[in-house]
């Protein structure tokens, strides 16, 4: 990492070249594209390289060589926490350690294994931008707590009146202490890296907007996100640069420019409501190898901030590896059937008592099925408990509910209050067509206003490319129950969006920890 041969320098000099890339080739490339005549003459100076030139650039090989550093850690840490185990369980020994009984080596082992799965499960080699050493170390701490503890347990479980107390609080104390010595090291090595920008997300917009304004502006400030450029496929209306950020071209030029090598992710930042377009620059882009995220249209200050945490968030490797989709959702599907089994059998007694109350308060059947988008689009059928006179159901959601709304029975106002008519979706989530934890599934046609929520914001099916949940993200973060205005639309899917790319099994069991907490403490939530 520190290798000036591995690195891309620029001084001053436009000309300077370092590993192939001329800094003064973004300006040629402008200049000499079919696209881009008549701008060469605007694209001259330092203008073109904008203010978020790196002092150095590492190509995507080289910065995810960079992020890898994770196992390496990983490695020095299970050599560490091996040395200091073997070296308490031969002292606490009599004899070689090969013959010793299992009773007494097990303590050590428990230990060590607790201490080093915590750290490896609870994500303490990934380093994310902005979190304190002090936490970090603290984290550590008790993590190696918890581990004494499996030790002491375990300890005084098999051996009884001969534990060996001393020993195990020895071992301890040695593993905290070596821990403690790496991850100083570790925590200081990756600050350096980020001072130096080899940890700095290097993105480009495509839309010369003022959506891709508000994002450089913020970003300024920051300093924790390099913009390098910007294209645009109306060049005959885009400005030469925003805030200082040049447009290099066209999106077609985005395929093929010299840049590209050194951009980690691609930022639509166009209008959401412009869905044709967006659904053809994505297809476009698809080609790049670079991932390509789509900006939801943020509102204020606040969902700026939100945004620009999410693409500055560069934290070092998963030592678990790159995400394997096939996995996670296996893990998923089998958090959803043992915790989801588990409710319904325990919730059952519940469930019998609303379905009495039901049949007894309104005439009509117990349950209400809905037409719902599941993942990716597929149609599914949602189940709940009847909340409104039979008469007046509305499939297609097409009038959402409101404050003393005339349709909700007496019943209905009570569970819809407290999210119990949405207990019978365990049985979509036993089927496998939700999931406990994902976006809320919205009803086929669902209207805000007069317009079909789906139109509102281009990402919108971008909700779906998981299975939708009984809670959520969003709805742990304010955002559920209807969506009467665009912004509650748009609102709604940037958490959605959020979720989906940031789903793990430690998030959906908070999501669900906190989930009944949230929804009694809400008394303005219309349901």
């Amino acid at each position: 990492m520190t290798d000036a041969a591995n690195r891309l320098s620029f001084d001053a000099d436009p000309a300077a070249t370092a590993g192939g890339f001329d800094v003064s080739g973004l300006q040629a490339l402008a200049a000499s594209s079919a696209v881009g005549q008549g701008r060469g003459a605007r694209a001259a100076g330092s203008a073109r390289r904008g203010p978020f030139r790196p002092e150095v650039w590492l190509n995507a090989r080289q910065r995810h060589a960079s992020r890898l550093a994770a196992h390496y850690f990983r490695a020095f840490d299970v050599l560490a926490v091996t040395a200091v185990t073997l070296l308490c369980a031969w002292a606490a020994t009599p004899g070689p350690l090969l013959h010793a009984e299992a009773s007494r080596l097990a303590p050590f082992a428990l230990g060590a294994l607790t201490v080093l799965g915590l750290m490896r499960s609870l994500g303490l080699y990934r380093f994310a931008r902005g979190q304190k050493a002090s936490l970090h170390l603290a984290s550590v701490a008790g993590i190696v707590a918890a581990g004494a503890a499996a030790a002491l347990i375990s300890g005084g479980l098999l051996l009884g009146a001969e534990a060996q107390w001393s020993a195990w609080l020895v071992w301890s104390g040695l593993v905290l202490v070596s821990l403690y010595g790496l991850h100083m090291g570790w925590s200081d090595l990756v600050g350096r890296w980020r001072a130096s920008g080899a940890l700095t997300p290097n993105i480009v917009l495509v839309g010369a907007t003022r959506r891709a304004e508000t994002l450089i502006r913020e970003a300024l400030k920051r300093r924790d996100l390099n913009v390098l450029g910007i294209f645009d496929d109306r060049l005959a209306r885009s400005p030469e640069a925003i805030e200082g950020v040049p447009v290099l071209g066209t999106a077609d030029d985005l395929l093929t420019h010299k840049m590209t090598p050194y951009v980690d992710r691609v930022v639509l930042a166009i209008d959401p409501k412009a869905e044709a377009r967006v659904r053809e620059l994505t297809a476009r882009l698809r080609t790049l190898p670079n991932e390509v995220t789509l900006l939801v249209e943020p509102n204020g200050e606040a969902e700026t901030r939100s945004a620009l945490n999410r693409l500055a968030a560069a934290p070092l490797a998963d030592v678990q590896g790159p995400v394997d989709h096939d996995r996670r959702a296996f893990n998923k599907r089998l958090q959803d059937l043992v915790i989801g089994l588990i409710a319904l059998v325990l919730l059952a007694p519940v469930m019998a008592v609303i379905a009495a109350a039901i049949r007894l308060d309104s005439p009509g059947p117990i349950f209400f099925r809905q037409r719902r988008h599941g993942f990716n689009h597929e149609e599914i059928v949602v189940w709940k408990f009847r909340s409104m006179k039979q008469e007046a159901a509305d499939a297609t959601a097409s009038r959402q509910v409101t404050h003393d709304d005339d349709r909700v029975t007496r019943v209905g106002r009570f569970i819809r209050k407290t999210s119990l008519d949405e207990l019978p979706q365990l049985l979509n989530v036993l089927t496998g067509e939700m999931s406990l934890v994902g976006p809320r599934p919205h009803a086929i046609g669902m209207k805000t206003g007069h317009v079909e929520s789906a139109r509102l914001v281009a990402e919108y099916a971008h909700r779906h490319r998981i299975k939708p949940g009984m809670t959520g993200w969003a709805a742990v973060n304010g955002s559920r129950g209807p969506l009467h205005t665009a912004q509650d639309v748009r609102t709604r899917v940037r958490l959605d969006i959020e979720y989906v790319e940031r789903q793990s099994l430690w998030l959906d069991l908070w999501i669900m920890a906190i989930t009944i907490p949230v929804l009694l403490g809400d008394r303005s939530a219309v349901r």
